[in-house]
């Protein structure tokens, strides 16, 4: 994969790290947040592979359009509210199909469904979990749990915030063994959707330590998470992780190319550099080329 610098060839311990734009350090950083699925845990690794036939199954056809169509039009809805709350997709299920004359269920109907599709999918990674059948790092994204250790060591203070329902980010954070990197700052969505938002727990931070938004670190693989960490003034990494291939090293493009498109500040695959990245952040112990990427991909 390429990832040609403007001027020089990245040195080899940031060939995963992509700087569209000049990245200056930022030793004010005290705040990290985190998103769940896809930027550290892996347990619903495919969650698109349910949602998506579930919206085109229920997806009324236009007169000449193709499954292919649907099947292009759902997944950019879906993949445009990425890290909000499940509820918002199926709101947008809802929306697209009384749009074409149908008459949908209530969302939370659809999301029940597809949550009922989704858990048969992962039950035996749930089961393996909690059987010790396997290494727990399994299902973390690449490198994750080494950040997150240095991040503490570094005296950093831990969030994690996922638009997945609350009980099971609990329930799955567990599992990995990650909950004691957050402690109480873990959030997850609600019955009551209104009450939660990556938005909202990134003003909380902010409020409730009386700090700008300059102190904070955001990591995630979704839209909301970066562009709400752009909107508060902090520092977006975007993890555009290959899920299917944990490990390869490999970019997901359709991940960078929209993350890109959100103004994340730097793009990676996983946290092979990640530490490295951190401590420049912190110290400006080491400047990070700045790349122009053609295509996401790595020398």
């Amino acid at each position: 994969m390429n990832h040609p610098a403007s001027s020089t060839s990245p040195a080899p311990r940031w060939r995963s790290v992509e700087c569209p734009r000049p990245l200056a350090p930022r030793p004010s950083i005290q705040h990290v947040l985190f998103d769940f699925d896809g930027t550290l845990s892996l347990v619903r690794q495919g969650w698109p592979e349910v949602m998506i036939p579930m919206f085109v199954e229920a997806l009324p056809p236009l007169a000449g359009e193709t499954e292919d169509d649907r099947r292009r039009l759902v997944t950019d809805d879906i993949m445009r509210l990425n890290g909000k709350q499940t509820i918002y997709q199926m709101m947008q299920l809802a929306e697209r199909i009384r749009e074409r004359g149908g008459a949908p269920l209530e969302p939370l109907e659809y999301k029940h469904e597809y949550l009922r599709r989704l858990d048969a999918r992962i039950a035996i990674r749930i089961s393996r979990l909690e059987q010790n059948q396997t290494e727990l790092d399994e299902y973390l994204i690449h490198g994750a749990r080494s950040l997150l250790e240095h991040l503490l060591e570094r005296g950093l203070v831990l969030h994690l915030a996922s638009g997945t329902d609350l009980a099971a980010v609990r329930r799955e954070a567990e599992l990995l063994d990650v909950t004691r990197y957050f402690g109480a700052s873990i959030h997850g969505a609600l019955d009551d959707y209104k009450r939660f938002s990556k938005q909202m727990v990134i003003e909380q931070i902010l409020r409730e330590n009386a700090i700008e938004g300059e102190r904070l670190l955001a990591f995630g693989d979704g839209y909301v998470e970066i562009e709400n960490t752009k909107q508060a003034g902090g520092l977006a990494v975007a993890v555009a992780s290959d899920e299917a291939n944990n490990g390869s090293g490999n970019v997901d493009p359709w991940k960078r190319e929209r993350l890109l498109g959100v103004g994340a500040d730097v793009v990676i695959p996983d946290y092979r550099d990640a530490i490295a990245l951190v401590d420049h952040l912190l110290d400006g112990s080491e400047p990070i080329p700045h790349t122009v990427s053609r295509n996401g991909e790595t020398p």
